[in-house]
């Protein structure tokens, strides 16, 4: 028996909404055998306030390598990196398997606040990890964090700032415009196109892990073969589904749901995509 499988280079999440976790089960619900190399710990220590735990080098390139060595993968993601040393390394693994499929997810902040990643970082992350991306996945705060301009506000600037990150070497740019007013409109620019991706607008603050979701159902799309356009319009209805189905626990913001797709998938989780230019 043959399976399609992606590995997710990524911070573990205790609340289990995010992070590796959120990868996982999404690359379940999607019928990809998932793996995971984790490059911190996320979790509040509730004596000393810690919170993030990051991972040796050598830890996450043994579960780096043992992932592609003993199974290999269709398709790689990259999350919560944290350092300019774990960005420098990924990327030269990266390089190294010679994996298709490129999804990263240039993780910075939290849905509780957390600072994921360091500032001195950014530099590594824009000039060695993004030109290796065939789909790079910025919300609004980091498409603005990564050209250093304000806080974007509609959609002719998401599509400014993809023309932007563009020119940093990845193939494809999705800038998710969570933010914005109205209906859910993300932007897709491949260097000459843009597609605009549509959902309803989806009032809960219950979307924890939203972000790691939908990069992880592109990684999963892209793994089993379908263009960036066809897996990106997959993710969307996935994690729309999943955000309309989001779980509330007893404190914070709760996560999104993973098994929402296919339990539910309705017409009011469709989402259209139309060409611009």
């Amino acid at each position: 028996m043959t399976i399609t499988r992606a590995l997710s280079i990524a911070g573990s999440a205790a609340r289990g909404g995010a992070g590796i976790q959120a990868d996982i089960k999404t690359f379940q619900e999607l019928d990809v055998f998932g793996m995971s190399a984790i490059t911190a710990i996320v979790a509040s220590h509730p004596r000393t306030q810690q919170g993030i735990f990051p991972q040796t080098i050598e830890a996450i390139e043994a579960q780096v390598y043992t992932a592609l060595h003993d199974i290999g993968a269709d398709a790689i993601k990259t999350g919560m990196l944290f350092t300019e040393e774990i960005i420098t390394k990924v990327a030269q693994w990266i390089e190294e398997a010679n994996v298709a499929n490129i999804v990263v997810d240039p993780v910075m902040i939290g849905k509780m606040g957390s600072a994921l990643l360091k500032d001195d970082a950014i530099h590594a992350m824009k000039t060695k990890l993004l030109p290796l991306a065939t789909i790079i996945t910025p919300n609004m705060p980091e498409a603005s964090r990564l050209l250093e301009i304000d806080q974007l506000t509609s959609v002719k600037e998401l599509k400014e700032a993809a023309q932007a990150l563009h020119r940093l070497g990845p193939k494809y740019v999705l800038v998710k415009g969570g933010r914005l007013e109205g209906p859910a409109i993300d932007v897709l620019f491949d260097g000459e196109q843009f597609y605009l991706l549509e959902a309803p607008r989806i009032h809960t603050i219950h979307t924890n892990g939203a972000g790691c979701t939908y990069s992880a159902a592109i990684t999963a799309e892209l793994a089993k073969g379908q263009t960036v356009p066809e897996a990106v319009e997959k993710a969307k209805q996935f994690i729309t589904a999943a955000i309309r189905y989001s779980i509330r626990f007893k404190r914070g913001v709760g996560p999104t749901n993973h098994a929402a797709y296919g339990k539910y998938n309705e017409t009011s989780c469709k989402v259209t995509m139309e060409y611009d230019t």
